[in-house]
């Protein structure tokens, strides 16, 4: 499922990650591998705040669906 569908609070395994090349060298540089945990922690207009190797970050709905966990 993609990572919007997350439930606040819980850790979710990074499963893959979709998009064209230049999204996933992207994401990879944010911190978000296969095989990594993320953690939703809390959805702001869309927007979806993350910790991701003991780092939050922002991402857009856009970029978190191509996130599945």
């Amino acid at each position: 499922m993609p990572l919007t569908l997350a439930n606040v609070g819980e850790e979710n395994i990074i499963k893959k990650i979709g998009g064209k090349p230049e999204v996933k060298k992207h994401l990879e540089n944010l911190g978000f591998v296969v095989g990594s945990g993320v953690t939703v922690i809390t959805v702001l207009g869309g927007n979806v705040i993350v910790s991701v190797k003991e780092t939050r970050v922002a991402v857009s709905k856009e970029m978190a669906q191509k996130i599945m966990v």
